[in-house]
């Protein structure tokens, strides 16, 4: 009975404390007046490597801290005073006077009159349970003063309890999780949770994309029930995923630590903080803890036209295939991303003709409304001039390669295509290109905005509501950009299509499917028109569906049918799916378990299946093979029973943690020559119209195919025209690369992130027939220029430091087929050489006072890579020996 008495009385005398307004958080003395050493350092240079020529800036300050006012009703609200005074600015490395920008100045001179006397002037910090919940400054200030008077606020954060919370500081609104143990207090944020009111954009590929990685760390020492001092470590780092080497690591330090405790001001009488604050000074206002941003002017910055006129001869087509053209490209970028439409029209109208396209590129590049809408104004799509077509297609095919779109840039193309277009071609690039942006939309999340939806709508009933041919094919390319799970079922019918160019873009489209989407229907009808169950097909047709079928997950039974079917198909197609199951083994494919059990089989694999003759060959390869990606190719040939190319494939893939890009697709089909050479055509193919084109597929986004030739009489008109010239299928720059994020810190700096990577590529393909000499050649010529762009800018208005990191190079790549076929078996040799290129990488480090004054630091390196032919099979070496042998 007694314990029971003392625990009702310790139970009462709290709930009478409570009701008293005892405090459950930390708090201050009343009249006692705290001061702080405050330094905030910032420093900004590469992840790894030395730290010679590390930039960065320290401030330095006195902060002094007392309570104003204290809730009666709740200790724990507590209203703050807070003074910053004795402050310095220096170099946050060791440097020579030379060097040294900071050397003599005191922080007045660096800050200016009216920023020093803001930053001294007292502030307002409303303070509940330890977390800050609102600030109170002059409205007047500059933000950049207001911004670290948060940053200083943000070092009170801190709670008694261990757990875990949203909170919000200068850095933003983020979880944080509390570790209490004694005196000591750890304060985690988990930064990838931090929302802030900044917006930004990113590249949707993960290949071309930037990662990054965060973390931000208080460790706070108590001295009763205050803070004694406060440590917090804030690291960004921001890297290329393709080369991690070109990255910016951003350093945040902060250190706030009890010097003195000594008397200071009494408290004021309040009814709540507001009417305190007003009574304490009238000018003071409520702002928000997240930082803000300030508008900073430039009136020494370029114009657009000052850019453009510095880097216009760079894009001429002359200078393209050098790395200062993509690199000229992306700094008209950044111009163009802050100018008017007015602004950009004025370029437009005074720009070369020769130097055109590429302005053209530059422009929609830029994905703003100005630069939307200047094109827009600009291009005429009932113009059927080759000149406006050019621009026209140029205008499109940097849509369907934009970084971020928007729906205002996929409402443009619907508009455009519901008015008058004076080209086919145009019309056909108008529909495909809305399917690559609806499926970068969907990507987004905004699959569901109103013009995606009637998009999706169009593509999805278009194949089935038109009768010409061309029509549907452009249907069935906008759904092989667009990748929607709806489309599969349409795609499957059409895959059985008895046009052999509607099943081929049908079953290619499926083969970019993810394969857990590929169903058992799905399979079922590939394997019918493989296996010519109902009709039957071209032997391209059914090899591609042979490529999907095996790439798809395939069953038992479908990979021994597969391999039943050697022996009883055409002579090339029992060679090409010979060489396709070798290739899935040898490469180590998804498919190749099944196809070794298969392969025990003796019915399976025996010596009459696998010891069939022929030139058609499939072969997978590395190009790069490193920590940060890794590029494969194929080669996929297909030939007629005469020795004609039927279909060559060329693919490129980019792998890079866990994500695949499909960076380039060059496909060449021909049918019907047979007669060039008095042949005789294989099953099913009796009556093809004579036919060669090239389609191209570059960087997940397909591209309107290119023609050669169609029908005799046009075969005819040009056999003798074919000198090997190369057909140009793209030709541009484009935006490969393109991020851009402000990181507010914790210490009330921000870090302005910009990364671009500029692309200048000539993708071009041929046909040359010698029928002296009965030999013919395809070529795939690639050309490109690259350079990726990596800035990281500090800028707190009275000075900025910033880094640029860099690399850049220039390749070409040539995919030659030279086929004799003046006897059987005839000699093919294929050849897939690479160049000799530079690359150069380079870091730039700057730091800059707004008197001018100004430090930088550069560094740079070129090596040569030597050019290499890439490995194919054997028996292609062996062939390619015979035909320069033949030839000499």
């Amino acid at each position: 009975m007694r314990r029971l008495l003392v625990f009702l009385l310790g139970l009462a005398s709290c709930f009478t404390a409570f009701c008293h307004g005892a405090s459950a958080g930390p708090q201050l003395d009343a009249g006692r007046l705290y001061r702080f050493s405050y330094t905030t350092q910032l420093s900004v240079r590469r992840p790894q490597g030395p730290s010679r020529g590390n930039i960065g800036f320290q401030i330095s300050s006195d902060v002094d801290i007392s309570l104003a006012w204290r809730n009666p009703e709740n200790h724990d609200e507590q209203l703050l005073r807070a003074q910053i005074s004795n402050v310095q600015i220096q170099n946050v490395a060791k440097r020579s006077r030379k060097n040294n920008i900071f050397h003599n100045t005191p922080a007045k001179g660096i800050l200016g009159r009216e920023k020093s006397e803001a930053l001294q002037r007292p502030f307002m910090i409303l303070w509940k349970m330890g977390k800050v919940r609102s600030l109170y400054t002059h409205k007047a200030e500059p933000a950049t003063i207001k911004n670290l008077k948060r940053g200083v606020a943000s070092m009170l954060m801190m709670q008694l309890k261990s757990g875990k919370m949203m909170e919000a500081d200068a850095s933003g609104k983020c979880l944080v999780e509390y570790k209490v143990s004694k005196d000591q207090v750890i304060r985690t944020k988990h930064t990838e949770s931090c929302k802030t009111q900044e917006t930004g954009f990113s590249t949707h590929s993960q290949v071309l994309g930037v990662g990054a990685t965060s973390s931000s760390v208080t460790h706070i020492t108590l001295q009763g029930n205050f803070i004694k001092s406060a440590v917090t470590k804030e690291t960004h780092i921001l890297s290329v995923n393709a080369r991690h080497t070109t990255a910016a690591r951003v350093l945040s330090e902060q250190a706030l630590t009890l010097l003195t405790v000594t008397d200071g001001p009494a408290e004021v009488s309040g009814k709540d903080p507001a009417s305190a604050v007003k009574s304490l000074d009238p000018k003071l206002v409520s702002v928000g803890v997240m930082t803000e941003k300030s508008s900073i002017r430039c009136p020494s910055c370029p114009t657009l036209m000052d850019t453009w006129k510095a880097v216009r001869s760079q894009l001429e087509p002359k200078s393209l295939a050098k790395a200062s053209a993509p690199r000229s490209f992306l700094s008209l970028i950044h111009s163009l991303r802050s100018s008017s439409k007015d602004q950009i029209l004025s370029v437009l109208h005074n720009c070369s003709k020769t130097a055109l396209p590429q302005l053209v590129d530059a422009v929609t590049s830029a994905q703003t409304p100005a630069s939307l809408s200047a094109m827009l104004e600009f291009l005429d799509f009932s113009n059927t001039k080759s000149e406006s077509v050019l621009l026209q297609e140029r205008f499109l095919y940097a849509c369907g390669f934009s970084s971020h779109p928007t729906e205002s840039m996929l409402q443009a193309l619907l508009d455009i295509s519901n008015n008058k277009i004076g080209s086919t071609e145009i019309k056909e690039s108008v529909v495909i290109i809305m399917g690559a942006l609806v499926r970068k939309l969907c990507q987004k999340g905004a699959c569901e905005l109103p013009v995606v939806v009637k998009v999706k709508q169009l593509i999805l009933t278009g194949p089935e509501s038109v009768q010409d041919e061309a029509q549907v094919q452009m249907y069935l390319l906008a759904l092989k950009n667009a990748l929607l799970p709806e489309a599969i079922p349409l795609l499957t019918r059409f895959a059985e299509s008895e046009t052999g160019a509607l099943s081929t873009i049908a079953i290619t489209t499926l083969q970019r499917y993810d394969p857990q989407l590929i169903t058992h229907e799905v399979k079922q009808a590939l394997n019918r028109i493989y296996h010519q169950n109902r009709r039957v097909y071209e032997k391209n047709v059914r090899a591609v569906a042979a490529d999907v079928i095996l790439s798809s997950d395939p069953s038992y039974e479908e990979v021994k049918n597969l391999l039943l079917s050697i022996g009883h198909l055409p002579h090339e197609m029992n060679k090409y799916m010979l060489s396709k199951v070798e290739d899935v083994l040898r490469f180590n494919m998804p498919s190749s378990n099944i196809v070794h059990q298969v392969l025990k089989d003796t019915i399976a694999q025996n010596y009459d299946r696998f010891s069939k003759m022929g030139s058609s060959s499939a072969y997978s390869g590395y190009m790069t093979r490193d920590a940060d990606v890794t590029t494969t190719y194929s080669l996929d040939i297909l030939y007629s029973g005469s020795g004609i190319l039927r279909r060559s494939n060329m693919n490129i893939y980019g792998q890079s943690n866990g994500a695949l890009l499909h960076g380039l697709q060059v496909a060449i089909e021909a049918q019907g020559l047979e007669s060039l050479i008095a042949a005789t055509a294989d099953e099913g193919e009796e009556d093809l119209e004579s036919f060669a084109g090239m389609s191209a597929l570059l960087l997940d986004v397909q591209l309107r195919p290119v023609t050669f030739f169609k029908g005799y009489s046009d075969l005819m008109s040009k056999i003798f025209s074919l000198s090997g010239d190369p057909m140009h299928v793209v030709k541009g720059l484009i935006l490969l690369t393109d991020h851009s994020q402000v990181i507010p810190l914790q210490s009330g700096l921000r870090a302005a992130v910009e990364f671009q990577g500029g692309l200048a590529i000539d993708i071009s393909g041929g046909m040359e027939f010698s029928l002296w000499y009965r030999e013919s050649k395809t070529s795939v010529n690639n050309r490109g220029a690259l350079a990726v762009v990596g800035n990281v800018t500090v800028d707190a208005d009275f000075l900025s430091v910033g880094m640029e990191v860099s690399f850049e190079t220039e390749a070409a790549l040539d995919f030659i087929t030279t086929v004799q076929f003046s006897e059987y078996p005839f000699l093919v040799c294929m050849q897939m050489d690479k160049t000799t290129f530079p690359f150069r990488e380079a870091v730039y480090k700057m730091e800059k006072v707004s008197s001018g004054e100004a430090y930088s630091w550069r560094k740079s390196r070129e090596q040569i890579i030597p050019g290499s032919e890439f490995p194919l099979h054997q028996e292609n070496s062996n062939m390619c020996k015979k035909v320069f042998d033949s030839s000499w």
